[in-house]
């Protein structure tokens, strides 16, 4: 599975890289020109070029360096509103402040870029660099082939132009990660609504699976509003997206299921060359934060309905009316539904009418006694028939043991037959048996 794992995203990189690296003849090419030239033997960089001018920046790129260039074609220029060209070449510092936000320090190849994921520009705030599918992404801008190298430098043509954001930010923790990819606005709203803001920020390591946006604008409608009006079914909903260790996507599809911090557990799978977290496809995979992993989601993940707890779990199958209304008047119905996990051994409703008459009654208002015998019932932990079976006997809360026999494929606890085995519950499990338990001393 591993090796199937790294063929794949292997071929990826191959693609990617035989898309990438430029010919010989390129290469030749570059060896003598600078980034400026390279730029202007492209054709495709005339807006760039003069606003490279206005600025004075275009000497500096051409004879300083090294440094790695997001260069907006002249088709992204023309894709801004109308005027916004005009308005940046009439103030030469905003227009500075614009480019010198496409440039980063030094060579910085595509496969750092990925690594990395975030990178630190001339004008100071950091850049996003991701992976969709078979497209590289700055900011959300694709990256175009092919990349031109030059003496002092590489170019990436783009095909938008990148806008710093209004104050200077840093990458310190994974939610500033989040914030400068611009798709997770209900995701940090909800983050704070659960007072795990300080969590994200200063906890770690982890792995998000971060749904987007449009993640959440597809639950029902009024579902995002119930979770943010009840924090505890929203950080429930919350840590179900976090793992409490970094794991990058080929460990994931290793491993197949991991154990969230919500307690339940989601699957990974490989499915027609696409990366399912439960039913939710990964859209970004290994995005570096300091202190996380982030995997973008297509779609929010839900963990599972807790499962009713035993005394929940007995009111419903409707067999045990007579063992519910012991446990009451013994003061153990709140015990089995909140404590445990347990296993009870279950009277049913016609084990207990096998009692000689009145004995249901006198037990009733005998509360001392009455939860001595319902304790001889419970056993502490999640015991499966199975197990029971094999250890042969367990010790009771009552204090002491039953016996546990097995005989031509039926299981009896002391001398009552378990008529129903491995009920499950959330805190626990049942086994429904056709005698009432008596202890030792009874």
């Amino acid at each position: 599975m591993k090796n199937l794992i790294r063929t794949h995203w292997g071929a990826a990189a191959v693609v990617l890289a035989s898309l990438l690296i430029p010919s010989n003849s390129a290469l030749a090419n570059w060896q003598s020109a600078n980034l400026v030239q390279r730029l202007e033997r492209d054709g495709r960089f005339t807006t760039l070029l003069t606003a490279l001018e206005v600025t004075g920046l275009k000497s500096t790129l051409a004879t300083g360096g090294t440094f790695t260039l997001f260069a907006p074609t002249d088709a992204a220029f023309a894709a801004l509103p109308p005027g916004t060209v005009e308005s940046l070449v009439a103030d030469p510092p905003a227009l500075a402040n614009i480019l010198l936000y496409h440039a980063l320090p030094g060579r910085e190849s595509w496969i750092r870029l990925l690594k990395d994921s975030t990178a630190e520009t001339l004008q100071g705030s950091p850049v996003l660099v991701v992976r969709e599918g078979f497209k590289l992404l700055v900011n959300r801008q694709p990256m175009l082939l092919p990349w031109l190298p030059a003496v002092n430098g590489v170019i990436y043509p783009i095909g938008g132009v990148l806008l710093p954001p209004a104050s200077p930010t840093t990458i310190q923790s994974v939610a500033d990660v989040l914030a400068l990819d611009g798709r997770f606005t209900t995701l940090l709203a909800a983050v704070g609504g659960a007072g795990l803001g300080e969590v994200l920020t200063t906890g770690g390591p982890f792995t998000l699976f971060a749904p987007t946006d449009e993640a959440f604008a597809q639950l029902p409608p009024g579902t995002v509003e119930g979770l943010l009006a009840d924090p505890d079914a929203l950080r429930a909903v919350l840590l179900y997206h976090v793992l409490g260790q970094r794991s990058g996507v080929v460990e994931l599809l290793a491993s197949r299921t991991a154990e969230t911090l919500q307690g339940s557990d989601i699957t990974i799978a490989l499915r027609h060359g696409s990366v399912f977290v439960n039913e939710s496809r990964l859209v970004n995979a290994n995005v570096s934060s300091p202190n996380a992993i982030i995997h973008v989601i297509d779609r929010v993940l839900l963990p599972p309905a807790a499962k009713p707890n035993l005394v929940e779990t007995l009111q419903a199958d409707g067999r045990f009316g007579t063992l519910l209304t012991a446990l009451q008047a013994a003061g153990l119905d709140a015990v089995l539904a909140e404590g445990g996990p347990f296993t009870v051994f279950a009277p049913t409703d016609a084990a207990f009418a096998k009692l000689p008459a009145g004995t249901v009654q006198a037990l009733l208002a005998d509360t001392d006694t009455l939860k001595n015998v319902l304790l001889y019932h419970v056993v502490n932990g999640d015991k499966s028939a199975y197990e029971l079976i094999r250890e042969r006997s367990a010790e009771t809360l009552q204090g002491a043991s039953v016996k546990i026999t097995w005989w031509w494929g039926r299981v009896f606890v002391n001398r009552s037959e378990v008529v129903d085995a491995d009920i499950e519950a959330g805190n626990g499990r049942i086994h429904a048996i056709g005698s009432v338990l008596l202890p030792p001393t009874q």
